[in-house]
């Protein structure tokens, strides 16, 4: 456990010098058995933006993002964190790196509180002999809990409220908060809006955005392309394992969106 300050939404990444990527993927490489998964994978991501990852079912998206967050090891290929290679065996390895995760099973506890999902393994401790006894100050965790969800705007009844209580829309705006919280250079988010209503939507996407306005890093993988369109600064198309096109949101249209993925027309702008 540690002994880690309340969380707030960090709003200065690490340093990248102008115009390094916070995380970029050069040439990434993932077989498994005979089937080649990655064929050579670009991606990239600059300070305070929001990219969407999007391709076809098969077309490598979620081994991508989950060789970025250290769950699988490329064969082949770089990964750079702010400029400088970096080598994620596990998870871990990614997070210490400031890169979060929220996949689509979101990974909250139902029986714990909204503010112990918040501090999952960053459990504030109490100061002097109580504290190495492994008593936790729930009380500083509580504080911490209520700012940092101001900040993100993300509203629930109380952050002592338990997981299980909550709606499945403020489910998904917790598990992405406690990632906004803790990176500090790219919050990568699967799907984080499947199976949502529209008013449960719109308030994940209103997270996202504050974080980016914060200063954070944002990947966003969707399926869905209008919502692509809405939130996302810059769009990166990954097909058969590559990156088969990439666009800045607002000079994108559905169509062309649908056209890269499908192979009908590959497009590649210039990258920022």
């Amino acid at each position: 456990m540690s002994t880690t300050s309340r969380p707030e939404p960090t709003t200065e990444p690490t340093d990248a010098g102008a115009g390094v990527p916070v995380l970029e993927a050069r040439g990434i490489v993932k077989r498994f058995g005979h089937v080649e998964a990655l064929r050579g994978a670009d991606f990239t991501v600059h300070k305070a933006e929001v990219v969407a990852l999007i391709g076809d079912n098969g077309a490598g998206k979620s081994t991508l993002i989950k060789t970025l967050s250290g769950v699988h090891a490329p064969d082949e290929g770089e990964i750079r964190v702010n400029g400088r290679p970096v080598r994620f065996s596990t998870p871990v390895d990614a997070r210490q790196a400031g890169v979060e995760t929220v996949y689509q099973d979101l990974a909250v506890a139902d029986d714990l509180t909204v503010a112990a999902n918040l501090y999952l393994g960053r459990e504030i401790l109490r100061s002097g002999p109580l504290g190495r006894l492994g008593l936790l100050d729930k009380r500083a965790m509580r504080r911490g809990a209520t700012e940092a969800l101001s900040q993100l705007g993300v509203r629930v009844p109380r952050v002592t409220t338990p997981i299980a209580m909550l709606s499945g829309g403020q489910r998904q705006s917790v598990a992405v908060a406690r990632a906004i919280i803790w990176a500090t250079n790219v919050v990568i988010l699967d799907e984080p809006t499947a199976a949502l209503g529209v008013v449960q939507t719109e308030r994940v996407l209103d997270v996202v955005r504050r974080a980016r306005d914060a200063g954070m890093s944002v990947v966003l993988v969707s399926h869905n392309m209008p919502q692509v369109l809405e939130v996302a600064d810059r769009v990166e198309v990954l097909r058969l394992g590559r990156r088969a096109a990439r666009f800045q949101a607002d000079q994108a249209t559905t169509d062309d969106l649908v056209a890269a993925m499908t192979g009908a027309r590959a497009t590649q702008t210039e990258e920022p």
